[in-house]
């Protein structure tokens, strides 16, 4: 079988990095979200049109090129960080390569995500891929320490090597309505991560309503975001597609009025391929084709790309794969 209609070669695609506007508060407060009528929008992904055969199997291809391959775990060590980082080396077997007749494409995840702590052992185990290290910081997950702290550790994460920072906003900020602040901070952690792409966690699950939803999705985007991301996936509530139609289309208002092309990172509960194909099929329809790339658009998963594999390799052979054959680390 060959699968010559997707190109998922990892390269970087040249694009404007957000520079980050004035906050205009005229702007934020005219936004407001139905939720009833985002309800019915998200309800209609994967019920109208599903991707089929061949096709499905492409999409899923493109899919893993998406994934943040991530393991956040209180438990974390070097070696299961070198054991990602070999999986993201390698994400495919090699017999499904064969089969599908993809073994010239380079087919490699967004990123490897990980903890501060194990940034330069991640750096070291994909030295030579282009695969890029993202840290999480400011606190992870609740964002709630010092200032000072939290820019300090996201200067180190870069001097490590972490070429993506995803920052945690304080979402006390969003629930007061203190705007202001949370575009200061916000602009202070882009400041610090220079050359480093941001991808700013809403914490979504925690705003109350989509309305503060994209209010918060606004102010970010002006703060310099360059990606703005659902979850931490230490949430009681991460990405749902209700969430992830409010933030697609503040990205896409925010691109209207200014032309810069922000980031969406739906984070926390993705561990599907057939919740991947929704997603992707909402940035779709919502964003366009263009913006299924990597530099635009990112899962954050640890599981996902088992039941990618399962997939491919069920639409290979008609059986489905037991886990142990996919080990993640």
């Amino acid at each position: 079988m060959s699968l010559r209609v997707v190109d998922n070669s990892h390269t970087e695609t040249p694009h404007k990095r957000n520079p980050g506007f004035p906050l205009d508060l005229d702007w934020v407060e005219r936004v407001r979200m139905n939720r009833s009528a985002l309800e019915r929008r998200a309800g209609s992904i994967g019920a109208r049109r599903t991707v089929k055969k061949e096709y499905q199997l492409a999409w899923l291809l493109k899919a893993i090129t998406l994934i943040d391959l991530t393991t956040l775990n209180a438990d974390d060590t070097d070696g299961r960080v070198e054991r990602l980082c070999a999986k993201a080396r390698h994400p495919l077997r090699s017999d499904i390569l064969e089969k599908l007749d993809i073994g010239d494409l380079s087919i490699l995840p967004g990123a490897v995500c990980v903890y501060h702590r194990f940034v330069k052992t991640a750096v070291n185990a994909l030295e030579g891929t282009g695969i890029p290290v993202a840290a999480v910081s400011t606190a992870f997950p609740h964002g709630l320490a010092p200032l000072e702290t939290k820019l300090k550790e996201i200067e180190m994460s870069v001097a490590d090597g972490a070429r993506e920072i995803d920052i945690v906003i304080e979402r006390g900020m969003v629930l007061r309505g203190d705007w202001q602040a949370l575009y200061d901070q916000v602009r202070a952690f882009r400041k610090a991560c220079g050359d480093a792409h941001m991808k700013t966690i809403l914490g979504t699950g925690e705003l109350a309503t989509q309305t503060n939803i994209a209010k918060a999705s606004l102010v970010c985007m002006m703060a310099g975001a360059d990606f703005i991301k659902t979850s931490t996936g230490k949430e009681k509530v991460n990405a749902d597609l209700v969430t992830s139609l409010t933030m697609i289309r503040m990205i896409r208002w925010f691109h209207e009025e200014t032309a810069i092309q922000i980031g969406y990172k739906p984070a926390g509960g993705i561990a599907t391929a057939g919740d991947a194909l929704k997603y992707m099929a909402l940035l779709k329809e919502e964003l366009g084709t263009h913006w299924l790339q990597p530099h635009l658009f990112r899962f954050g998963a640890s599981s996902l790309l088992t039941d990618i594999e399962r997939q491919l390799e069920h639409g290979l052979t008609g059986h489905y794969a037991a886990d142990y054959r996919q080990p993640m680390v």
